[in-house]
């Protein structure tokens, strides 16, 4: 409620029946008739008295519509001279909206307006609102709606032509008003175009009855002439638009922020030659109409709008242009979301002395991103809070959860763990993704969130104490289902011949295709170790995912899983703990490559080994070590650590861990060049996992010990070793394990002045190594194949 409108009424720019208006207000409100304007304006906010002040706006605004450019005018000018610029954002002179624009949606809760007006509005073009500044991308979205309006088009009969969906601040309305500009310009709408504002996700939606009372005022229909039931008011629309399309033509009608096909059904007109476009942050299926839905900018898309949205402020604001970089980054953190994008642009715009890096770094390092994606009159927290507060207690308890998951993509069975039930509610899941709070992820039965909804759900749980507390046990529901179903799945893995069969997994291509799935979340949930409640569960989690890591190469996530338990098994205190994930991470910083770091990770592993007495540990220990060792070049060092741990593995009895030892130690013996006794150690190793039925580890021994033959001479021995070797790979799918088997042979080949064999084999370990995610060793082995088809010099 704006107190200079209640001043000019009061002074008389409305006649008496203004004057009297204010007074019958004031009291409406509890006040004197006297009181001044601010003060009956100040208690007109009063929830309570929403009502009285709807039926007060009502009555002011036929009024004001009895006498357009003689009474609205004089009370818009009286408006200018005590508050300049609030009269005309309601009345221009030639054009007054007060009948449903501005002024109704101020007084009444509704806003409306006609682009070209019948008796009752004066002709005009400035119903629509303005085109969206910096508006950007949406070529496909933009190019289906306007095919679906187009009137030459084909067209069912049903009237609705499309409802835009999406996430609060995706961007729907931007679209949708983009749209209607340029089908006015083509000339498709001579009839006009309507523009209702539902405000479907506000505190007291704009219901269909008072939709239809304002549109039939913007249509000219006068108050006395508007019936009082729905129905009525509905049939007295469909017919008000069907005779102005034979007299102006047809009409399009947007219906902006609906959140119910119950808000829209009566709004439909009855003539097929009209057009209705419907915005929502729901899908509203039930409406039968063309589904837009709305998802995230691109990057491109995202830093053009940033840049378009500076340039609209200062033509010459190049920040975005010169920084690529960090304009990239800072649309990433906006979540390529329209709504925060146009937010941080205008924080920028504020401050034109500000670098595009400063702004990412105060969100990069906040503890809230949505408190830094307000610019004053625009909040993106405040756009999630109104989807959030409609939904029923199970849908938004889910989606609190949901935001606490770990890993970009949560499955059906790690739903069901948040929830503590044994099913997931796939009823509450489709009605958050129909609201535009959740996506479907890449796969049937996997679910995502937006980013911003991820921070706005976790910041609903961090502000309660009970909502934490209901976080934290899901969370351990979770943490426990993963380490159960990692532990099978390990068990698998590692299964041998003659040992119990896991029960969990049929083979070990399931436990594989659960664990390739999982393996975000399983990462992201060991890193809850590093808060105390999970330290334990989260240990025992990153034990499982070693053998599997390593198997697929993915030695980065090996590393953050060995970093995270090594941190949450010192805050446990659990001695033993830590020295198995010291092993652990000295295992995956070989792997990376950085074996300086793996030395001093195993031989940590191996003091706390020896100070809680556990000799087979000490004994894994020692071998991880020789292994660090020879990587970093220090053959003679790495077999007296590999002949140390043979010497354990043999007093402890353990026969697997043995033939790892001998099969380690002829390594480091091959790499001090003593190639016969490497031989002899690799059939003891060979022989050894043969005899335990370890076929991977029996894979291992023929590929190392085809390298010692060959280095003796024996290249006919080594070839056949190397096709052991490859024939297991193939046996249990290891595809880096295939590619070295037929680099390799081709090198064996190579070395038997074999060209054609050779090159042959380069390719087919290409392939291999392209398979197991390793480009640099695929890259290798086609240079070598193409040096083999050059001719010599």
């Amino acid at each position: 409620m704006e107190a200079a409108l209640l001043a000019a009424l009061a002074e008389g720019a409305g006649g008496d029946g203004g004057r009297r208006a204010v007074e019958r207000l004031a009291r409406a409100v509890g006040l004197d008739a006297g009181a001044p304007a601010g003060d009956i304006a100040e208690a007109a906010q009063d929830p309570e008295r929403r009502e009285a002040v709807r039926e007060w706006g009502e009555t002011v605004a036929d009024l004001l519509a009895a006498d357009p450019r003689g009474v609205a005018g004089a009370v818009a000018r009286a408006m200018e001279r005590s508050a300049p610029g609030s009269g005309m954002s309601w009345y221009d002179g030639d054009h007054s909206d007060f009948r449903g624009g501005v002024f109704l949606r101020e007084v009444v809760g509704v806003q409306v307006v006609i682009q070209q007006g019948g008796a009752a509005v004066p002709e005009a073009m400035a119903g629509l609102p303005p085109r969206p500044g910096g508006f950007t991308g949406r070529e496909q979205e933009t190019e289906d709606l306007l095919r679906a309006l187009d009137p030459a088009g084909a067209q069912p009969v049903a009237t609705l032509v499309a409802a835009v969906s999406g996430l609060g601040g995706i961007g729907k309305t931007a679209l949708a008003v983009e749209t209607a500009h340029l089908a006015r310009e083509r000339g498709w709408f001579p009839g006009g175009i309507l523009f209702v504002d539902l405000h479907g996700y506000d505190r007291e939606p704009v219901t269909a009855d008072r939709a239809l009372q304002a549109l039939l005022r913007a249509l000219g229909t006068p108050p006395e002439h508007i019936p009082t039931t729905t129905d009525e008011r509905a049939a007295l629309y469909r017919s008000t638009l069907a005779t102005r399309a034979d007299e102006c033509g047809s009409v399009l009608v947007l219906a902006d922020n609906a959140s119910s096909p119950d808000q829209v059904r009566p709004l439909l007109p009855g003539d097929s030659r009209h057009h209705v476009l419907v915005t929502s942050r729901d899908r509203l299926p039930q409406l039968g109409a063309r589904l837009v839905p709305l998802g995230q900018l691109g990057a491109k898309e995202a830093r053009e709008l940033l840049d378009r949205a500076l340039r609209i402020a200062d033509p010459d604001d190049s920040r975005v242009d010169d920084d690529h970089e960090m304009a990239e980054r800072l649309a990433g953190l906006c979540g390529h979301l329209p709504l925060a994008l146009q937010i941080a642009a205008a924080l920028l715009a504020e401050d034109p002395g500000k670098p595009v890096a400063e702004l990412v770094a105060e969100l990069t390092e906040s503890r809230n991103r949505l408190d830094h994606l307000d610019d004053g009159e625009r909040s993106v927290r405040a756009a999630f809070e109104l989807s959030y507060r409609r939904l029923p207690p199970e849908h938004a308890r889910l989606l609190r959860l949901l935001a606490l998951a770990p890993g970009p993509e949560v499955s059906d069975e790690v739903v069901a763990a948040l929830v503590g039930a044994e099913e997931p509610s796939v009823r509450a899941l489709k009605a958050l993704a129909r609201a535009h709070l959740l996506e479907r992820g890449s796969d049937r039965g996997w679910w995502r969130l937006h980013d911003l909804v991820r921070v706005f759900g976790a910041d609903v749980v961090a502000g309660d104490a009970a909502l934490r507390e209901e976080g934290e046990t899901a969370r351990e529901r979770v943490l426990k289902f993963y380490w159960q179903w990692a532990n099978a799945a390990d068990a698998r893995l590692r299964w041998l011949p003659g040992k119990p069969v896991p029960e969990r997994f049929g083979d070990r291509g399931q436990a594989l295709a659960w664990l390739d799935g999982e393996r975000a979340g399983l990462v992201a949930a060991v890193g809850w170790g590093r808060e105390e409640r999970f330290t334990g569960t989260a240990v025992r989690l990153s034990g499982c995912l070693g053998v599997y890591l390593t198997w697929r190469r993915y030695f980065d996530d090996l590393i953050a899983v060995a970093e995270a338990a090594r941190e949450a098994a010192q805050i446990a205190g659990n001695r033993l703990n830590e020295a198995i994930v010291w092993d652990n991470l000295g295992i995956a910083l070989r792997r990376a490559g950085r074996a300086g770091e793996a030395i001093g990770a195993h031989r940590r592993a191996r003091d706390l080994y020896q100070t809680v007495g556990s000799r087979q540990d000490e004994a894994d220990a020692w071998n991880h070590l020789g292994l660090a060792l020879r990587a970093a070049g220090w053959a003679g060092e790495a077999v007296d650590a590999h002949t140390r741990a043979r010497y354990l593995f043999q007093g402890v009895g353990d026969r697997h861990g043995e033939a790892k030892a001998w099969n380690n130690l002829g390594l480091a013996l091959w790499a001090a060049g003593w190639a016969g006794e490497a031989v002899d150690a690799h059939t003891r190793a060979r022989d050894l996992f043969q005899g335990v039925g370890d076929r991977h580890g029996e894979a291992m021994a023929w590929n190392n010990l085809g390298n010692a033959l060959r280095d003796a001479g024996r290249v006919e021995e080594a070839i056949e070793a190397y096709s052991k070797h490859l024939e297991i790979c193939r046996e249990l799918e290891d595809w880096y394990g295939e590619g070295q088997a037929f680099n390799n042979l081709a090198i064996a080949h190579k070395t038997a002045h074999r060209p054609a064999e050779a090159h042959a084999a380069y390719l087919q370990s290409a392939d291999a190594y392209t398979r197991a995610n390793a480009p640099t060793e695929a890259t290798q082995a086609r240079t070598y194949a193409a040096e083999l088809d050059t001719p010599s010099p």
